[in-house]
Order: structure tokens, then C-alpha cells, then sequence
């Protein structure tokens, strides 16, 4: 039996655009009210998925929702049919209305937190849904993604599907994207390493004061246990609340792990120096082997470079030869200090010695570079032959995927745009296609 690491890459929505609704993040609130081109954002999302599956790494697509949820417009006392309900909320509340035509789901590493198999108890893999309760817009998604996982990963011999966390300030979980697994072999059993913001539950804990910590360790904690991980092989990290008011508000944003390599910034996490080292020192108990730690610092670094160029937010892929790529979006090329970080990495005794540039601007401009657009699923082969084949990548799927972008994105929208009626006709029509290409019930999108 084989094991294989499959990125599953969110398609951009078609309703993609600027409306600078999450707070904390810095390119989000730039950007804000700008116009975006939702046919450019899908179509770059697709040729890194191309890319990344050439690489010999595993590749799948998830859908994006269909929006606008309406359903939640309807919960918050906007009447009539579906045109009126949107002129309603046009006119009375457009904050409400961009909530409801969010594509936000497009960054799947914020979907689900996942441990493969080798990790869990009952020797299955458990997914675990986001209940993402930070941001109005995000925690719209929890419930329709919950039903997409359960038909993807619906083998019950194979997969658990957990349902999101209660939707309390205390279990706010933001997925994948604050979770790192570490291992020696993939098919091995892994450290699986959980970065939280703060404690709902614990008094005395550092605090960031500009923006929100968004994931709490007691999320991380009750994930570890219906995932039924080994203690041993479980850390609680917390970010550096420097960090987060730095605008780094996911963990993917100031550090990546692959394997037995972690690479982070110089302010990651707090008490830097002994977390480390207990990382280490576990890794070595645990899975056998060094961790390889890469960490960059702040004097070459800055926190705002790391924000700006998202070096962090690289993806980090290993070969069949047995070495990394970084997979990088554009900005990191033209940014002098982050390209330099690249270079030192690339020249340092370390298994990373390859990288690639991407333009994923239109993602990277509302705050997601190319790790955002992935979740990281270990599948041995029965495990892969369990998922719906339908999503998993091939150059036939890009392919009808690109015409199918081609046929249906707009090049560009605004805000204002959501009030128009049309749009709403326009995506009913490109998900009802998109159904069929990917096989998927009509009902489930």
C-alpha cells in the first residue's frame, strides 16, 4: 500500500470580489471596493493546480458555493423573492448583502483541519469542518461545506467526517491554516502541531491588541480528541501576538511545514526558542529523524515583508527525489528582501532546492496566496479510490474547467455589482454546469 499527499484546491467563485470584509487582514482592508476580475482569479487558480499535479503531487478541486445564500439574508428579516430580497439588502444594508455573495470559500486551507490515518486511533482519516465564526461572511460556509465533504469523503470504512465545532467565541476554528503536521515518512506517523491566538478559557494568556486571534486553543484541543490523536504526538503552539497585530492572522501567513522541514519567521510563535525545541525534541521521540527547522530573521525579514510578499503562504511540496519546491506567488520574486530569503533558503543545507513563481494576484490582493487556495489531504490508495473521482485533477478536468470559466466568469466586478439581478442568473447557471462536470448531486451545491 501507498501513500500520497493530494492538495485540494477551492475554484474560485464567480461572485469573487473586494469588499474588504475580513478584518485583521491587511490586503483584504486595501483593497476594499476595488474591482476584481473573478474570471483572472479562477483561471490562475486552475493553471497552479496544473502545475502542482505535474510535480507528481496529488491534486483535486473542491467547488465553490452557490451564491448568494440567500437562506441567511432570509434569517436576518430581509423578505420577498429572491430579486427583492437582494434590492432589500442592497438598500438597507450592503454589508449583509457582500456577506451573502462571499467566494470566500475559495481558500480551502480555512475549510477543515485533516489528519491522515496514520495519526488517528480507529486507523481511518478525520476531517473536521471549520465553524470559521470570526467573520460574518466565512461562517456562512460551514453547513454547505459539511454536506460537500460528507459526499466526498463518504466511505465511513475510510473517512469520519466531523461536523463543525459550536459556533462559540471559545471553539472559533479557522481550520488547516493554523494547523502544521510534521513527519518523517508520509505514510509514517506524524506530529501534528496546532498554532491557536488565544485561550477562551484561560486567564494570564499574551494577547495581540490591533486585531482579533481567531483561533482558540480550545478549538485546537477538541479537534485532537475526535480526531483521537496520541497526546505524544499532539502541540499546542501560540502565536506571537506581535504577529497578529502585524496582520498575520492565520499561521500560514508566518510559518509552513512539510514533512520532517519546518520553515517560519523569526516571530511565529511565542517563546520561540523553547517551542522549537520542543518540536524537535518530539519529532525525534515520535517519528524518528532531525525536524529541519528554517527560520528567517526579523533584521532580513521584516514581519511586513512577510505579510506583503505572503513568502510564508508559499506552498511547500515534496518531489519523488526526495527534495522541496516552494510554490510562490509572484510578489516574493519582486520583493528584494523576500526574494533574498528565497535565495538563502535555496543555497542553505536543507531539502528545499526548488521554486516557482505564480501570479495569483487577484487571490493574493484580497488577502490568500497560494497555500490559502489548498487543504493538505493524506490518502493511502483504498483511501483515494474511496474519494468521489469526479473532483480529482486530470488535464481533461482542467481543461473543461477553463472553457467552462471562460464561458461563465465575468472580467469584472464591484461591489455594486451584487445588486445587479443578472449576476444571480449567471451563477445559477455556471454551478448547474459546473455539477455535471464534476459529477456532483445538482442539490449539494
Amino acid at each position: 500500500m501507498t501513500t500520497r499527499e493530494f492538495n485540494f484546491d477551492g475554484i474560485v467563485g464567480p461572485t469573487h470580489n473586494y469588499s474588504g470584509l475580513s478584518y485583521g487582514n491587511v490586503a483584504s482592508t486595501l483593497q476594499k471596493n476595488a474591482p476584481s476580475n473573478p474570471r483572472a482569479a479562477a483561471l490562475q487558480g486552475l493553471e497552479k493546480m496544473r502545475r502542482v499535479s505535474t510535480l507528481g503531487i496529488g491534486q483535486a478541486v473542491l467547488p465553490p458555493l452557490r451564491r448568494p445564500c440567500l437562506t441567511f439574508l432570509r434569517r436576518v428579516g430581509m423578505e420577498g423573492n429572491d430579486r427583492q430580497i437582494i434590492e432589500r439588502a442592497a438598500a438597507t444594508d450592503p454589508v449583509l448583502l457582500a456577506a451573502a455573495f462571499s467566494a470566500s470559500n475559495m481558500w480551502t486551507a480555512n475549510v477543515a483541519t485533516v489528519s491522515p490515518s496514520a495519526d488517528c486511533d480507529d486507523g481511518r482519516l478525520h476531517l473536521t469542518v471549520a465553524n470559521l465564526t470570526s467573520n460574518l461572511h466565512r461562517s456562512l460556509e460551514s453547513a454547505s461545506t459539511f454536506r460537500i465533504m460528507q459526499f466526498v469523503f463518504a466511505d465511513e470504512r475510510h473517512f469520519v467526517v466531523h461536523p463543525p465545532l459550536p459556533a462559540a467565541q471559545a471553539f472559533s476554528d479557522e481550520g488547516a491554516a493554523n494547523h502544521t503536521r510534521l513527519a518523517n515518512r508520509i505514510d509514517g506517523p506524524g506530529l501534528e502541531c496546532f498554532v491557536y491566538g488565544r485561550s477562551a478559557m484561560r486567564a494570564g494568556a499574551q494577547l495581540p491588541h490591533r486585531f482579533p486571534a481567531r483561533q482558540t486553543l480550545e478549538a485546537s484541543q477538541a479537534i485532537a480528541r475526535l480526531h483521537q490523536l496520541a497526546p505524544a504526538r499532539t502541540v499546542f503552539v501560540q502565536q506571537n501576538p506581535i504577529a497578529i497585530d502585524g496582520g498575520v492572522f492565520h499561521n500560514d501567513v508566518i510559518a509552513v511545514g512539510n514533512q520532517n522541514t519546518l520553515l517560519c519567521h523569526e516571530q511565529a510563535f511565542v517563546d520561540q526558542a523553547q517551542t522549537l525545541d520542543q518540536l524537535k525534541q518530539q519529532f525525534a521521540d515520535e517519528c524518528g529523524g532531525t525536524l529541519c527547522v528554517i527560520q528567517i530573521a526579523t533584521k532580513s525579514f521584516s514581519l511586513d515583508d512577510a505579510v506583503k510578499s505572503y513568502f510564508f503562504n508559499s506552498q511547500l511540496l515534496s518531489r519523488a527525489d526526495g527534495h522541496m519546491t516552494l510554490i510562490c506567488p509572484i510578489e516574493c520574486k519582486e520583493l528584494d528582501s523576500a526574494r533574498f530569503c528565497i535565495e538563502t533558503t535555496l543555497d542553505g543545507d536543507n531539502p528545499i532546492d526548488q521554486v516557482e513563481y505564480f501570479d495569483l494576484r487577484q487571490s493574493m490582493l484580497n488577502g490568500g496566496g497560494p497555500a490559502c487556495l489548498r487543504l493538505r489531504v493524506v490518502l493511502t490508495d483504498s483511501q483515494q479510490q474511496a474519494v468521489h473521482d469526479g473532483i480529482l485533477f486530470s488535464e481533461d478536468l482542467y481543461q473543461r474547467l477553463v472553457q467552462w470559466v471562460n464561458a461563465h466568469y465575468r472580467q469584472r466586478l464591484l461591489p455594486d455589482d451584487l445588486r445587479d439581478p443578472r449576476l444571480v442568473e449567471e451563477v445559477d447557471s455556471a454551478m448547474m454546469e459546473l455539477t455535471e462536470i464534476l459529477q456532483l448531486p445538482q442539490d449539494l451545491l
